[in-house]
Parts: structure tokens; sequence; C-alpha cells
């Protein structure tokens, strides 16, 4: 099976993706321990697959990660790259006793890039798995290849490889998957919670066009970032930016309504909007009106 979107950059800058080959060299330990693959990448990156405990293996889905491990000063994009770049494409293809794989995404970071936004992680980074099996309590055989990209100066292509075998039983990466798991965004509607929350989203004419504008509260001087997504990867959402008007206590944010694909409508689509402050993040999906 293949997970992951096929998104084409919103911008023509001329700063475009180095499309080159790279020969992967082994990184870190060869031999692979019973709960994580060896690493496969390069200087600048690798990516290896760890597992984690599960309760009850028998009944609740099997938990593991992608780990992703940059270079300083490089990046990698979120599932929604931004002005630019392209999202991680994963293919677990040949995996057994497999049912379902979903793969979840940790709060992200607006990363600049040549004068764009990009989003996407920084550092190492550990993406979340949540795999059904076909025959509970049987082990699985997870074999996964990931193409993604890698950025500096300039972006490259890079490709990863990893088998590993899960059974749920007890692992050394419990602490580094449940901190993972713990930058996940919560689901929330909007008005929804306190310290973090979308209070409002509405849509207005500006000039010619129209753009949205989200309401954030956030804890007092707070560095809020707001991350918006059409209702299928074939739309490209501009990045919302900060803007003044809003009510007192609230962070206000716009985007235009622009990167629709052709022939969609905007009227009643659902977008999701991911807020970040700190180590707290949410989800809403709401529909435009």
């Amino acid at each position: 099976m293949t997970i992951g979107f096929n998104r084409l950059r919103r911008t023509a800058a001329p700063r475009a993706i180095a499309i080159c080959a790279m020969n992967l060299l082994a990184a870190g330990n060869a031999s692979a321990a019973d709960d994580a693959s060896p690493w496969d990448g390069d200087v600048r990156s690798a990516v290896r697959v760890i597992a984690g405990s599960s309760a009850t293996p028998e009944r609740a889905p099997i938990r593991a990660g992608i780990e992703l491990r940059l270079k300083n000063g490089w990046h990698t994009y979120w599932r929604y790259p931004g002005d630019a770049g392209v999202p991680p494409r994963f293919d677990f293809a040949g995996s057994q006793n497999v049912k379902s794989i979903e793969v979840l995404w940790p709060a992200p970071l607006r990363i600049p890039e040549q004068g764009l936004v990009t989003i996407g992680y920084t550092g190492d980074v550990i993406l979340p798995l949540a795999i059904v099996p076909q025959n509970s309590g049987e082990p699985i055989k997870l074999r996964l290849k990931v193409d993604y990209a890698v950025c500096e100066t300039l972006c490259v292509p890079a490709e990863g490889k990893a088998e590993l075998t899960l059974s749920g039983g007890l692992s050394s990466h419990d602490a580094a998957l449940t901190a993972a798991e713990a930058r996940l965004p919560h689901k929330a509607a909007v008005g929804e919670g306190s310290t973090l929350a979308i209070k409002s989203v509405r849509r207005e004419a500006a000039g010619s066009r129209a753009r949205v504008l989200v309401d954030v509260a956030a804890p007092p001087a707070a560095a809020v970032a707001l991350f918006a997504e059409g209702p299928t990867p074939e739309w490209a959402l501009p990045v919302p930016v900060a803007v003044d008007g809003a009510p007192k206590g609230l962070q206000r944010f716009a985007f235009d309504l622009d990167g629709a694909p052709p022939g969609a409508t905007y009227d009643g689509a659902a977008i999701a909007l991911t807020a970040v402050a700190g180590d707290a993040a949410i989800e809403v999906v709401t529909r435009l009106d």
C-alpha cells in the first residue's frame, strides 16, 4: 500500500528543487536492534522504523514510528509543504499481516525558505504510526520505502528503506514515541478550548478576491503559527499570516482563497486549520460559508 500526498509547488519561484541522484550510505549502527531497523541515509538525513509497546496488542492498533534524522541546518516537509516543497511519500508494499496503516503528524514549524514560507520539521522527528493487523495477536512484518526532500540552501531528493517485525511488546523507544504522540494536534471544533482555541472563521471580500479571517485564542505573548489545508491534497492554500484587527485577547490570521484545483468551489469547502503555540497544538475542520 502507498500513503502520501501528490502536491505541486504553489509558486514558480526561481529556486527549484534540485533533481539529482544520491547514493545512500549506511548511517549509524548497521545492526538492527529488535525494536528498531538500521538507519538508512547519508550525512544530511537518515530514516528508520522504531517499535512501540502496545498495552493490548490483541485489541488495539500496534504502535510504531518513522524516525527521521536531519543534519543541523536542514529541514524536511510536513504533509502539506506550504508555499514550496514536496511532502514525504510512504510506501508499505510488501508488509505482512497489515490491514491498515495511519501515518500521524506532530505539530510542524513555519520555515522561511528563499522568501517563501514552508511547513515542516528540523532536527530529529518521529512520525507515529497506528497499525491495525489483519490477524490480532500475530506479529507484523513492516516494510517501508519513503521518498522525501531535505533542504538547506538547496533542496535534494532523499530515499530511505526500512524493515522491522512488530509484536507490540516492550520497546526501548517508548519514551521518544510517546513524546512524538504528545505533539499530535488535538481535534477540536470552532470555539472549543481555552488555552489554545480557534474562536472564529469567516470569509470576507478583499478587493477582487476573497480571503478567510481566523481569530485564535492563545496564552499571552505566545507565538502562534496557523496552517490551512484544503479538503483534498490537490488544494494548495496560502500559509495564513498574522494581521491586525483582532478582538482583545485574540490573534488574527488571514489567507486568500487561492489554490483550489480546477473546477473546485470554495462554497462549503471543508478546510483544516492547525494552530500551534509552543507545546500546544489543535486541528479544527470547518466549512467555508
